[in-house]
């Protein structure tokens, strides 16, 4: 766009976050962070589970401080909200009580705009991003698509230098997300479009190549810039073409490869906001185990990935899964069985939940807190929002639920423990606490 600068809006120098975990151990987050974002480009923040990438986004916004270095907007130092950027959320996060007009006057009413500006400010942001005619239309008349829309509006009206978008199309169905970010890209070829750079933090490699002119790599725990990659490539970008499936391959190596990842923790020392739990069901890491096996004990991901018409990135949470439990290694996209994970894969269903159940009793930092958890209390049952309050130390309020449901599906599974939704409470399995009690007992 001819009417940017290339200006630096934003500074990111020597940021470091570390929250305090529920034991009173120190997690640091994200260290030593240096990023500048500049007028006229579109710049994704890429990272598995654990890079914090959502973190330095909210740092960027100004909604998190940090624990070291300094957050710049047009050089002044942060001490709040930033008032050149506006937020965009995976989960949509509009008022159901408010019409789509009323949602996306909300930030200028904050702001104090009078009325009159900011219905003609509303309605021109409803119409650029393709809601006109559902200004009076309620959040739970729309798609999950046209909620995403509001979302946009609720940002663009604010015309901030910097537009922040935290996973925007993770929460929407294949199509939808690809035909919104199809028309994310098309706006901001247009000289009207309200802002002057995008911040977009996203899991998906090939989203990010798609749409930025610079992914920066985070690495994990803590999280680390570990490269900056500019796309080259003009817009709109073929997946197809040689360059882009270049790129994809080299971010890919990043992402999977250890020379770039710091040692993980002993599994028995990981605590769970250090090492979250991949986002995958228990059917579906098994179901990886078992292609794994079919092949012999060796595959390689992206073959994988293509076999299954599935993109890499969804299938990453399962093998980090599946890697985490010790029934796979992973090595530059090598994936490898392991002896307990072939014992997992071909023993009847009794005995593969026997397994399961005693490697996330002791792999998985959030089971083995649970269970921890329970063990100690007086009748072996625990609310769940007790769990979820200490998870709220080093997650987001949405992740942090996120990990308790994943962690109650693979108790449930493993028979460590039941969960009632009605009453939020989790309780021991019986015949879980006497093996434990047994089995420590005998050691």
């Amino acid at each position: 766009m001819s009417a940017r600068s290339g200006e630096v809006l934003l500074e990111v120098d020597g940021v470091g976050k570390a929250f305090t975990g529920a034991a009173g151990d120190i997690l640091q987050v994200l260290e030593h962070i240096d990023l500048t974002l500049r007028s006229g480009e579109i710049v994704a923040l890429l990272g598995r589970s654990g890079s914090g990438k959502s973190t330095l986004l909210r740092t960027i916004a100004g909604l998190i401080a940090p624990t070291t270095g300094t957050v710049r907007y047009r050089g002044a130092e942060l001490d709040g909200a930033n008032p050149g950027a506006a937020l965009v959320f995976q989960s949509f996060a509009l008022m159901p009580w408010l019409d789509v007009q009323a949602n996306v006057e909300l930030g200028l009413a904050a702001r104090g705009v009078p009325r009159p500006e900011r219905r003609r400010r509303a309605l021109a942001a409803i119409d650029m991003i393709g809601l006109d005619g559902f200004e009076a239309a309620y959040p739970k008349e729309l798609s999950g698509g046209m909620r995403q829309r509001v979302g946009f509006a609720r940002a663009l009206v604010l015309e901030p230098d910097l537009l922040l978008m935290d996973e925007p199309f993770s929460a929407l169905d294949v199509l939808t997300a690809e035909n919104l970010r199809t028309e994310i890209v098309n706006l901001w070829a247009t000289d009207d479009f309200p802002t002057k750079s995008i911040c977009i933090v996203t899991h998906n490699i090939e989203e990010a190549v798609l749409l930025a002119d610079r992914v920066v790599v985070l690495g994990s725990n803590p999280g680390r810039i570990i490269a900056e990659i500019p796309v080259p490539q003009a817009r709109p970008r073929d997946r197809r073409a040689p360059g882009f499936e270049l790129l994809v391959d080299e971010i890919y190596g990043l992402l999977t490869g250890r020379e770039t990842q710091r040692p993980a923790p002993e599994p028995e020392k990981a605590t769970p906001t250090a090492t979250p739990l991949p986002d995958a069901s228990v059917g579906g890491l098994a179901g990886l185990v078992e292609l794994v096996y079919a092949n012999g004990g060796r595959a390689d991901l992206p073959v994988v990935a293509d076999t299954l018409n599935f993109e890499i990135d969804d299938l990453l949470p399962l093998v980090d899964a599946a890697a985490m439990l010790g029934f796979i290694t992973l090595e530059s996209g090598d994936i490898t069985l392991t002896e307990i994970g072939t014992r997992y894969t071909t023993a009847d269903i009794q005995e593969s939940k026997t397994i399961f159940a005693e490697q996330a009793r002791h792999r998985a930092p959030l089971v083995r807190t649970i269970c921890k958890g329970l063990a100690g209390s007086t009748d072996g049952t625990l609310r769940g929002g007790f769990f979820l309050d200490l998870l709220r130390r080093g997650f987001s309020a949405e992740d942090a639920r996120r990990q308790l449901e994943v962690a109650i599906a693979w108790g449930r599974y493993a028979e460590l423990y039941d969960y009632d939704a009605d009453d939020d409470e989790i309780t021991a399995d019986p015949a879980a606490a006497e093996f434990t009690a047994v089995r420590d007992n005998w050691h």
